[in-house]
């Protein structure tokens, strides 16, 4: 269900999906009914849908925020599985946090975590408190590696390199970087070590990131996004 006409041609060009603008049409016959809505729609959505949803279909929400209790309340109903999935899903790498309400039995866990597993890896809590964390970290967590990229290749670009050979080295270098910390075992201080020589360029380098505060402002940045999570929510 797509409220845009464009988009839905699109979806059904693209995917060879049926599509509709019908919240409550979109509802007859599915067994997992995913809620891909920003959180300040989802109180609408919900309206909507209250009293339409079966006791069978399971209800998958990726709403950053939107609590469990909220959907069942909102929906009187209680199969429930709330995600945080992130963007590289797109391509199969994402990673996800997820948790049930106390109606999903194991049938609906099963369903959720083979949607959810078809976009990469994915992490259940029993606790709902963490998804406000995983929103802030891992939701989040591409746009900041964006903008490192993004810094990391105008660096490159500054001090005289072309911007394609730069975005090579950069990209290269972090895809490398995190697959040599994933596989190797090794502390992230160990493998930082092994880079840096004394009195080198890349001490040089490290000496003023830190005089800058990176740690703490990644730290901040991730708190205040939790924060929000929870204000959202």
């Amino acid at each position: 269900s797509e409220p845009i006409a464009p988009r839905r041609t699109t979806l059904t060009d693209s995917y060879n999906v049926s599509t509709t603008d019908d919240n409550l049409a979109a509802l007859q016959g599915p067994e997992a009914v995913v809620l891909a809505v920003k959180p300040q729609i989802m109180p609408h959505v919900l309206e909507q849908m209250k009293g339409h949803v079966g006791s069978d279909q399971m209800v998958l929400s990726i709403a950053a925020g939107v609590k469990l209790d909220t959907l069942a309340s909102g929906l009187g109903h209680d199969v429930l599985v709330r995600a945080m999935p992130n963007t590289p899903a797109q391509i199969g790498r994402g990673i996800t946090m997820w948790t049930t309400g106390a109606g999903a039995g194991p049938e609906a866990r099963d369903a959720a975590a083979g949607i959810l597993q078809a976009l990469g890896e994915e992490i259940y809590v029993e606790d709902e408190k963490y998804l406000d964390m995983a929103t802030a970290l891992s939701g989040g967590g591409p746009a900041y590696t964006f903008l490192v990229i993004e810094s990391l290749i105008d660096a490159g670009v500054h001090v005289g390199l072309s911007r394609d050979v730069s975005e090579k080295l950069v990209l290269e270098t972090l895809m490398g970087s995190a697959q040599l910390y994933k596989e190797s075992g090794k502390h992230t201080a160990e493998l930082k070590n092994m880079v840096t020589s004394p009195g080198g360029t890349t001490a040089e380098a490290l000496l003023v990131l830190e005089r800058a505060g990176i740690r703490g402002l990644f730290i901040d940045a991730i708190v205040g996004a939790y924060h929000k999570a929870q204000r959202v929510g």
